[in-house]
């Protein structure tokens, strides 16, 4: 699907499709963190049951007030003791699967809030 912002300064999700998202037209195939503050860093997980308490850590020390956590093909939400890191700093998150993701993400954005989406960009099985 292509998504189109009607103007905005920061880095939008522009597409998406299974395996892959579009950051301003650059097309990602690994899991990533985007912020409304420019922040572009891996994400290093490509399942979601790789995904543990140190993927999150690296979220809490964002200077975020909001993670949208994409959780891939299906809404799959995290364990409490993730959200531990995020809970400490008073962190919000939202959990919903990895295209809501992109939406939820484009729209605070674009609204200027302080938000930061990790995407989980699952492999396809072969």
């Amino acid at each position: 699907m292509k998504l189109h912002p009607d103007q905005s300064s920061v880095q939008t999700i522009s597409s998406y499709g299974d395996g892959w998202i579009a950051v301003d037209g650059e097309r990602i195939g690994s899991s990533v963190i985007i912020g409304s503050t420019g922040q572009r860093l891996a994400w290093p997980c490509q399942r979601f049951a790789e995904i543990g308490v140190t993927h999150f850590q690296q979220l809490a020390e964002l200077d975020t007030e909001l993670v949208i956590f994409g959780s891939g093909g299906r809404i799959r939400f995290p364990q409490p003791a993730w959200l531990v890191p995020l809970i400490e700093r008073r962190i919000g998150v939202e959990t919903m699967d990895t295209q809501a993701a992109c939406r939820t993400y484009n729209i605070l954005a674009a609204e200027g809030r302080k938000v930061v989406a990790a995407l989980l960009i699952e492999v396809p099985s072969l």
